[in-house]
């Protein structure tokens, strides 16, 4: 979305004991906490893209076309950056390894673009630069190694979506037809790269806001045809709606969002779905306040985590209640199959999921 300003809070860190699970299997363990990476990113970037590879290996994307990778579990950080990128918006990245990733620079007009690269940055492709003054992307999936959506606002109406079925060295815009119409003033919200989300071979969700509505719209068929469901979330107003998805399966999935604002209450800032999307329940007890990232753990099928400027959260029933765990400003999470769990937000904070006290 155009017009995402910062915010700036704390949130008291609260202490529990909750089960966190690792490759193998689900152990109990104190309270998580974020822990920095020792030595930090080198860098005042804010990132909003993130892609979690491994328990050693994360790409953080953000502001001043700043891309950094990190293989050795936030020891180093190097500067992966495509050149001449300086001026461009980055607000998400997807990674498949070590060596490819594709990043997505947003923005009115040429600002929208595409970049992917196939040896850990040391060289990039643009792959798509958007020539609609219209129009303005805000986040991709991936599906596989080879397609992939972008998702942008609308224009004349509908969501715009790009595809690609050669892993992001080309991409075409998709016929509207199978869009549902948008709400007057509804977009998506380029808060943490999760507007757009994807579980399995054909699966996708977006999220929407800035309108009358909080809505999320499904995809069984990689963008072609949509249906669209009303939410809970927060609503009414251009800075309300839901920020983030994620889907553990094609089944179960998670809402955040709420209102930006700083100092804007939001109640309802969470809500959870068990029929893919087709309907959303507010959670029981949702997040304090506004939450921009949202990430099932791996290998559980309860435990999620909640990111946002004013502090973290963690369910550990699905989605019906949360709980504060670290006061810290992140704007996306993400986490990695082998169980590593990322945080990156403003000021070039990256931080690991650890335990508390450690």
């Amino acid at each position: 979305m155009r017009n995402l300003i910062r915010i700036a809070a704390t949130l008291t860190a609260l202490t529990a004991t909750v089960t966190l699970p690792g490759p193998a299997q689900a152990v109990t363990t104190p309270a998580p906490a974020w822990h920095l990476t020792e030595t930090g990113t080198g860098t005042t970037t804010r990132f909003r893209g993130l892609a979690a590879v491994s328990r050693s290996t994360a790409w953080a994307a953000g502001t001043n076309g700043t891309v950094l990778l990190t293989r050795n579990g936030g020891r180093d950080w190097r500067n992966v950056s495509p050149p001449g990128a300086g001026a461009l918006e980055f607000r998400d990245v997807e990674a498949f390894d070590a060596r490819r990733a594709v990043v997505l620079a947003v923005g009115e007009g040429e600002a929208s673009r595409v970049f992917r690269t196939d040896d850990g940055g040391a060289t990039w492709t643009e792959s798509f630069r958007n020539t609609d003054p219209r129009a303005f992307y805000d986040c991709m999936t991936f599906f596989d190694a080879r397609h992939g959506i972008a998702l942008g606002d609308p224009v004349d109406g509908r969501y715009r979506v790009l595809s690609t079925a050669d892993g992001g060295r080309s991409w075409r815009v998709l016929p509207p037809d199978g869009m549902p119409p948008a709400q007057p003033g509804e977009a998506a919200f380029a808060a943490s790269g999760q507007c757009l989300v994807s579980h399995g071979a054909r699966d996708a969700w977006i999220a929407t806001g800035g309108a009358a509505t909080a809505r999320v719209l499904h995809s069984a068929d990689r963008g072609r045809t949509w249906s669209v469901t009303d939410t809970p979330v927060p609503a009414g107003d251009p800075a309300r709606g839901v920020f983030g998805l994620a889907f553990r399966d094609r089944t179960h999935g998670l809402a955040v969002g709420g209102d930006y604002r700083a100092g804007q209450p939001s109640e309802r800032a969470a809500a959870v779905s068990g029929d893919g999307g087709a309907s959303w329940t507010g959670a029981d007890r949702p997040p304090a306040a506004y939450r921009s990232g949202v990430a099932w753990l791996p290998h559980s099928r309860r435990a999620a985590l909640a990111v946002g400027p004013t502090g973290s959260d963690i369910t550990t029933d699905g989605g019906r209640t949360w709980r504060g765990f670290d006061p810290g400003s992140y704007d996306t999470v993400d986490c990695a199959p082998d169980g590593g769990c990322w945080a990156a937000g403003e000021k070039g904070r990256v931080a690991r999921l650890g335990r508390s006290g450690r």
